[in-house]
C-alpha cells in the first residue's frame, strides 16, 4: 500500500509540473529546442492572446516613486530603469533626459502619454534607499556626455567586490548609427557618493542588463550593435574591458527582429534566452545554448504574449524562475509576473501595476523579497516591493 501512496504522489508532481503537455512537445535545450511552448497552466487559454490581463490574480506589494519629472509635460523623460543591492544599499540607475511632447496632446494629457525620448543630451541619474521604498534625492551619475551625444542607463555589474556602473554613449537620437559605445563607471567613494569613468567597456556596443557569471566563472552579456544586430560577448575576468563576441542574430531580413534579449541559466546549466520580437508578432522568441553561449538555437516564437516591450526575468534563491513584462500584446499595460519550476514553461501569471502606460522593468531578489524598478509613461521611475511568498498565492 505504502509503494502505491508513493506512486500517486509521484504522479500528482509531474501532472503538477508539466499540466497536459505530452513530452513530445515540452521544450528542452538539447531535444526539442524547436517547441513553441512557453506558457501553459491552470486557468491559462489555449491561445495565450485570449488571457483577461485586466483580471489576473494580483501580487499585493508597495509602491515608491524614486523619481517624477510629469511636472515638465513631456518635456523631460525618466526610463530605463535598473536596481542593485549593494553594501547595505538599495542603489537605482535610470536615463535621465530632455522628452520632446508629443503633438496636439496637451499640459495635462502628457502626464500619461510617451514624450520623443533618446535625444541628445540625456544623462543617467542615481538614487539610493535603506528598504527599497524611500529613496534619496536623485545625483547625476555620468555626467554630461559629449556634445550631441548622450547616455543611457544600461545597468550595475558588482565585480570584484566593486559597484561598477554600465551606462551607454549614443550619438545624434537613438542607439543606432555612429558614436555606440558601452562605457563603465566604479563607484569610488559610497560616503561622498562618488563615481568615476573607468573607461570604455566596448565600441559600437549596447548592452541590456548587466553581465551575469556563467557556470564556467566567465561573465557574459548580450551586445547590440550600431545597426540592431544581437551578439553575445563573453570574458570581463581578466579586465572589464576584455571580451570575446559571437554574433547571434541580424535585425534586418529575419523573420524576427530581435530586440532586447534577456538570458538566463536553466538547472541544468544550459542557457535559455528570449527576445523581443519588433515585427509585432505578439510573441517572444527564445533560443537555447548548450555551450555556454558560444551558438545558439535558431529563435522560436514561443506562445507567450507580449506588447513588444522590454522584460526582466530571474532565477529565485528558491529555484524557481521568474518573468516581468508586458505580456497584453495590445498595449504596454499591465506589468505582469510569471512563474516557472523550470525556466522552460510557464504555468502561473499574476498582475503587478497598471491601469496606464508602464514598461521597461527590471527585478531582483534580495533578502526574501523581490524588487520589480519600471517606468511610467516614460516619466517616472518607480519601485514595487513584496515578499517572494506572495508568488505562492498565484
Amino acid at each position: 500500500m505504502k509503494s502505491r501512496n508513493y506512486l500517486f504522489i509521484i504522479f500528482s508532481l509531474l501532472v503538477i509540473v508539466h499540466p497536459v503537455i505530452g513530452q513530445e512537445s515540452y521544450p528542452h535545450p538539447e531535444t526539442n529546442p524547436s517547441s513553441p511552448l512557453m506558457l501553459q497552466g491552470p486557468g491559462i487559454p489555449e491561445e495565450t492572446h485570449d488571457l483577461d490581463f485586466e483580471n489576473l490574480p494580483v501580487i499585493a506589494s508597495t509602491h515608491s516613486i524614486v523619481n517624477d519629472v510629469r511636472y515638465a509635460w513631456g518635456r523631460k523623460v525618466n526610463q530605463h530603469n535598473y536596481l542593485v543591492h549593494y553594501k547595505g544599499l538599495y542603489w537605482a540607475m535610470w536615463s535621465d533626459g530632455v522628452g520632446n511632447p508629443r503633438d496636439g496632446v496637451g499640459a495635462e494629457k502628457h502626464r500619461g502619454v510617451v514624450p520623443g525620448h533618446d535625444l541628445p543630451g540625456q544623462l543617467v541619474s542615481f538614487a539610493t534607499s535603506k528598504d527599497g521604498i524611500h529613496w534619496s534625492e536623485p545625483r547625476s551619475l555620468a555626467g554630461d556626455p559629449k556634445t550631441g551625444h548622450g547616455w543611457i542607463a544600461r545597468g550595475f555589474w558588482v565585480r570584484d567586490g566593486k559597484l561598477l556602473a554600465l551606462v551607454t554613449q549614443y550619438g545624434g537620437r537613438g542607439y543606432r548609427g555612429k558614436g555606440l559605445q558601452l562605457h563603465a563607471f566604479e563607484l569610488t567613494s559610497k560616503r561622498k557618493m562618488k563615481w568615476e569613468h573607468l573607461g570604455m567597456v566596448m565600441d559600437d556596443a549596447m548592452n541590456n542588463f548587466s553581465p551575469k557569471k556563467l557556470p564556467t566563472g566567465e561573465w557574459m552579456m548580450t551586445r547590440r550593435d550600431s545597426m540592431a544586430n544581437v551578439h553575445i560577448i563573453i570574458g570581463g575576468v581578466k579586465s572589464f574591458d576584455q571580451w570575446e563576441n559571437f554574433p547571434l542574430i541580424g535585425y534586418k531580413g529575419k523573420e524576427l527582429a530581435a530586440e532586447e534579449p534577456y538570458w538566463l541559466i536553466l538547472p541544468d546549466n544550459n542557457l535559455v534566452a528570449f527576445f523581443r520580437d519588433n515585427n509585432r508578432s505578439g510573441y517572444l522568441y527564445r533560443a537555447f545554448s548548450t555551450d555556454n553561449g558560444k551558438t545558439w538555437s535558431n529563435p522560436v516564437k514561443t506562445n507567450f504574449p507580449d506588447a513588444r516591450s522590454k522584460f526582466s526575468g530571474l532565477r529565485l534563491k528558491d529555484g524557481r524562475y521568474i518573468l516581468v513584462s508586458n505580456s497584453n500584446p495590445e498595449k504596454r499595460d499591465p506589468m505582469t509576473i510569471a512563474v516557472s519550476e523550470d525556466g522552460l514553461v510557464f504555468n502561473k501569471i499574476g498582475y503587478l501595476v497598471g491601469g496606464r502606460h508602464i514598461d521597461y522593468p527590471h527585478v531582483i531578489e534580495h533578502n526574501g523579497e523581490i524588487l520589480v524598478a519600471f517606468a511610467g509613461a516614460k516619466q517616472t521611475m518607480e519601485v514595487l516591493k513584496f515578499p517572494v511568498s506572495a508568488l505562492d498565492k498565484l
